[in-house]
């Protein structure tokens, strides 16, 4: 099954982007597997929300103190360190992405050169590495592509493919789905709202 202009229509309506994402996902999805209803939908579901529905292709990190404290309680403790990082994105990618996914400590500065971007936010020197490797393309070229509408999407097929989340969406589990995209099942109602609707739609 190919995803279809008209799709896109229902599923991101008034998304003033539209027209680049269809070129993007219909030229790429094919080539990752992803061509089935349950496939796309499983796909389009977690882009969904991992992108704000397709507006948006690199983590917001700008954050209060009070949610930094909520969202990353291991990396900040007390209210005193938290207010120290608020509203700082540089910053607190650095500090909540140190020694771990391949990067650096904190000063190296490689939280935020390797932070979330695509659609299913791509993070870490360790993914940004192994999905420049799978378009043989330099990992330094590949922070940059994945904010463009071929990248966002390719980088999230490649992600996806990586994982084996096929096998999950042939079966309808948006739970495990969500949990290899993010081990917290953060937002897993609304994944699950998208997937539905886009399988609704996929179907009509």
């Amino acid at each position: 099954m190919e995803l279809e202009f008209h799709h896109l229509q229902y599923i991101i309506p008034g998304n003033p982007y539209i027209s680049y994402w269809h070129t993007a996902l219909k030229q790429l999805l094919p080539d990752y597997q992803i061509d089935t209803p349950k496939r796309i939908s499983g796909f389009l579901a977690q882009c969904m929300h991992e992108s704000g529905k397709f507006l948006y292709t690199k983590e917001n990190l700008n954050y209060r103190w009070q949610s930094l404290r909520k969202v990353f309680p291991k990396y900040f403790p007390t209210d005193d360190l938290a207010k120290q990082y608020e509203k700082q994105p540089e910053k607190i990618a650095n500090r909540v992405y140190a020694n771990r996914m391949g990067n650096g400590p904190e000063e190296s500065g490689d939280g935020w050169k390797y932070c979330g971007r695509g659609l299913i936010q791509l993070t870490g020197l360790e993914n940004y590495s192994w999905f420049a490797a799978s378009i043989s393309t330099p990992v330094d070229e590949v922070i940059e592509y994945t904010e463009t509408f071929e990248g966002a999407a390719q980088s999230a097929c490649w992600f996806w493919e990586s994982n084996g989340l096929n096998i999950f969406a042939d079966a309808g589990d948006v739970v495990s789905t969500t949990r290899r995209v993010n081990p917290g099942l953060l937002g897993l109602e609304e994944r699950t709202k998208y997937y539905n609707y886009i399988l609704q739609v996929l179907n009509m």
